[in-house]
């Protein structure tokens, strides 16, 4: 396999891959070539500061009091300007919808623990948890059956 990078300020990105058969491998990159935005973060506010969040860092953006906050990895929560479904469409594809107000980096849950209630909880490597509403849960199931 032959890779090769490009990197020129004045010319119009563009994105070949010339493959013999389609693999797991082409799919994972064409997901992040479908996937990417053209950003690759968020301005968060907290009381005291502004800050670049990247997506990477992020564990979930969720709607508490009617704001939307976004949950970094040490599990510090910051005022998001944006609204939740425009989040959806601007962030790449590992995140999921866990519940209605809530959207995770997958790549950052640690685990799923059944709740007393009958439901499921999304717990993520911060220690932030939220609930997994039935019909997400059936979604994340199929999706993870898949891989």
């Amino acid at each position: 396999m032959k890779y090769k990078l490009i990197i020129d300020k004045n010319a119009d990105e563009e994105i070949i891959a010339i493959v013999r058969a389609p693999s797991d491998l082409t799919q994972q990159i064409e997901n992040l070539v479908c996937s990417f935005s053209g950003t690759d973060n968020i301005f968060g506010f907290s009381d005291t500061e502004k800050r670049r969040l990247s997506f990477q860092e992020i564990e979930c953006i969720t709607v508490i009091d009617r704001k939307v906050i976004a949950v970094d990895t040490v599990g510090k929560h910051y005022r998001v300007q944006e609204r939740l479904c425009d989040l959806e469409n601007l962030l790449p594809s590992y995140f999921i919808r866990i519940n209605k107000s809530t959207l995770a980096n997958e790549h950052r849950i640690a685990r799923f623990d059944a709740a007393y209630s009958g439901g499921v909880d999304a717990v993520f490597m911060c220690g932030w948890r939220d609930y997994v509403s039935r019909r997400c849960f059936s979604q994340i199931r199929r999706r993870y059956e898949g891989k």
